[in-house]
């Protein structure tokens, strides 16, 4: 007789904010699996409290060792500032968990002075993420990376593409930009680690490497990885132009990170791929895909998208219904994107994250791929600090 018995997962949250929120949304949304959200723990009890109630979830952990020695726990998600990845993430494994991380997958959280300091950036950066990975191998446990561009429907299709017509990418041009962050943690270098350049360009940047590391293993046991890169950044929110208009409708308050950055990667077959990031348009999130391949052009349009339209001169007509992410007004004609979560590639992730417990199997998005975003991103700050090209080795 055949077991239909379904896998069961417990999930721990840490943190209780914009992050856990669509996470714990999409594990609801997970099937063949039975996920339950165990427990939650953040710093602040009674937030976390608050959070819980709205989510149904009936265990607060009062601190980080309660989540750590729950033996009936079997993967922790880190939803927190960024500086507390690493500790967090390495904990976790160590007491026998699979752990799930939120992007950018760690950091350097003590802004350099100096180009000798933007070099040590970089080694550091490098130990971070190492450090993670060997507790990782240790544990004989998984890093499930949350990058969500990897699962994003249009990327996938993408790949379809790219695959039954066995064509080679040439030139990747993608972005992530909307009009400022909400997070106090992620305009300050000393929890985030960066700007604009690591905190939105991780997404474009980290759905391009493993485009191409996906066309390495198709035509040939040899990887494409990342080769050099050449990179710029910049505050529009302190330039003259932004001061000087008093009418200005973008988000400010960035205590000593970028709020505009790009960078061109240079992959070991040539190919390249040029990735803008930014906290400074206007209009809704903008995150946007376009691959130039020897054989075609393929454009991705995760959000904003006009598979629903919508229009009314009047502001409070739809004030109680969701638009889509960071647009700043609801009136005039809108891209009213009908299943956002679906198109940004949240269910698909949590999906192939508890498939991969269940099933003892490594995730699309890993460990390998959160370290390359990471070095990829530091030799840009490197670069855009030094003003040069920079080798990324290894």
């Amino acid at each position: 007789m055949t077991n239909n018995k379904k896998p069961n997962i417990r999930i721990a949250i840490i943190g209780s904010g914009f992050s856990a929120t669509f996470h714990i949304e999409n594990y609801k949304k997970v099937h063949g699996i039975e996920v339950e959200i165990a427990g939650i723990f953040s710093r602040n009890i009674q937030k976390t409290k608050d959070f819980a109630k709205i989510h149904q979830i009936e265990n607060v952990y009062h601190s980080l060792e309660d989540v750590l020695t729950d033996q009936t726990i079997d993967m922790v998600d880190i939803c927190t500032p960024n500086a507390l990845h690493e500790e967090f993430a390495v904990k976790v494994l160590e007491s026998g968990k699979h752990v799930a991380v939120e992007k950018p997958f760690t950091g350097v959280f003590s802004k350099p002075n100096n180009i000798d300091e933007w070099n040590e950036c970089l080694k550091k950066a490098l130990n971070s993420s190492d450090k993670m990975i060997k507790a990782e191998i240790d544990s004989k446990k998984n890093i499930l990376y949350a990058e969500n561009w990897v699962y994003a429907p249009g990327i996938s299709k993408a790949i379809n593409l790219l695959n039954v017509s066995n064509s080679r990418i040439l030139r990747i041009v993608a972005e992530e930009s909307h009009s400022g962050t909400h997070s106090k943690y992620a305009m300050n270098w000393e929890t985030s680690g960066g700007g604009s350049l690591l905190n939105k360009g991780c997404h474009p940047l980290g759905g391009s490497i493993y485009l191409k590391n996906l066309e390495g293993s198709r035509i040939s046991s040899n990887a494409i990885k990342p080769d050099w890169v050449q990179a710029s950044t910049t505050n529009l929110t302190k330039s003259n132009a932004f001061i000087e208009d008093s009418n200005n409708l973008i988000r400010t308050g960035w205590a000593n990170c970028e709020d505009w950055g790009h960078m061109i990667v240079g992959f070991s077959d040539g190919s390249i791929a040029q990735i803008g990031a930014n906290d400074t348009s206007l209009g809704g999130i903008n995150n946007f895909m376009t691959i130039y391949s020897t054989q075609s052009v393929i454009k991705i349009n995760m959000n904003p998208n006009d598979s629903v339209m919508s229009y009314s001169t009047n502001q409070k007509a739809f004030e109680n219904e969701y638009i889509r992410e960071k647009v700043e007004t609801k009136a005039g004609w809108q891209y009213t994107n009908p299943d956002e979560d679906w198109i940004n590639g949240f269910p698909q992730e949590m999906q192939d994250f508890c498939e991969s417990i269940a099933y003892n199997r490594p995730p699309l998005s890993n460990s390998q791929l959160g370290r390359s975003v990471v070095q990829t991103c530091y030799s840009a700050y490197l670069s855009a600090h030094s003003g040069s090209k920079i080798k990324i080795s290894g």
